[in-house]
């Protein structure tokens, strides 16, 4: 199956979740990324029961903040 992640076309095996694909993406802090899944951001809870299919566009967002506050 072929997914497209981060807009990078990668190759996979069949019957993969969103939870799985974290896994294999060795995702650092996966406690800490969202995921869209063709332009829909998946709630945490549905990684693991969330099946992907061939030609899916998953996006790995990391919120990060910081900045001093001064100017």
């Amino acid at each position: 199956m072929k997914l497209i992640i981060n807009g990078k076309e990668t190759d996979f095996s069949d019957g993969l979740t969103v939870g799985e694909l974290l896994v294999e993406q060795k995702v650092k802090m996966p406690e800490m990324v969202s995921v869209e899944l063709n332009g829909q951001i998946l709630r945490r809870a549905q990684f693991e029961s969330t099946a992907l299919e061939d030609n899916d566009k998953v996006e790995f967002l990391y919120f990060m903040g910081g900045g001093s506050g001064i100017n």
